[in-house]
């Protein structure tokens, strides 16, 4: 049976595609350098051809590896090839915005539960992130600090550790998450109550994020975090 969600001590995140907008984020910077070079592109195009460049054996830590995808994709949209531009990829991170409604529903959330972020992306792009988001985390883990990425056992085992070091247990923790493939999947194998937040819940396909093997059906499912923090104030009440 499933603990309510007034009895965690702990909300885990995925930062990016739960939190922050990256799709909207990519989409938005290939089309700048589109309209500069007098082209159009089509975005779910887009989307599918980072997907499918993103996720190769030779890719390297988040965002830093888009300078590489750039590259790879630039010729099949039209676009310029040069590295500054996939520089300029890379670097459109630092302005991506979170979901309209995620700052408040976190912030709303922090009054009750220790938020930790849980991110593939390396440090210094969380840093931009948490500020877009408010800075509402109580501890974070990135890339950077895990040596590994989702959904690898071992990037949730160092969160486990940091829980049991404060007298608490994995038991106490709701992760939070929008990819089936890279959270929910993995933290039901691993014995954690899962929340997913189906960004795309009006929109066909996974978009951005690679599809998983099978579909994990979640303990909780909303489709915005503001859906999640609404049903914890009815909770409570």
């Amino acid at each position: 049976m499933r603990k309510s969600l007034p009895e965690f001590k702990y909300m885990t995140f995925d930062v990016v595609g739960t939190l922050i907008d990256f799709e909207a984020g990519l989409k938005d910077c290939l089309s700048e350098i589109a309209a500069e070079a007098g082209i159009a592109i089509d975005g779910e195009e887009a989307l599918g051809l980072y997907r499918a460049a993103r996720y190769s054996k030779d890719a390297d830590l988040f965002p830093d590896d888009l300078v590489r995808v750039y590259l790879e994709i630039a010729p099949k949209l039209g676009l310029p090839t040069e590295r500054k531009h996939g520089q300029r990829f890379r670097d459109s991170a630092k302005n991506w915005k979170g979901f309209a409604d995620s700052a408040e529903a976190l912030a709303r959330l922090a009054k009750g539960y220790r938020l930790i972020a849980m991110t593939n992306a390396r440090r210094w792009a969380f840093d931009f992130f948490a500020k877009e988001l408010g800075n509402p985390f109580y501890a974070a883990f990135t890339a950077d600090d895990t040596g590994t990425e989702k959904p690898d056992p071992v990037f949730f085992e160092k969160v486990f550790a940091f829980v049991d070091s404060e007298g608490n247990s994995k038991d106490d923790i709701l992760h939070v998450a929008q990819s089936q493939y890279h959270d929910i999947g993995i933290s039901r194998k691993l014995g954690l109550t899962n929340c997913w937040i189906e960004r795309r819940h009006a929109q066909k396909g996974y978009g951005g994020t690679i599809e998983p093997a099978e579909f994990t059906e979640p303990d909780y499912h909303f489709t915005s975090m503001a859906g999640l923090a609404d049903a914890v104030a009815v909770a409570r009440s």
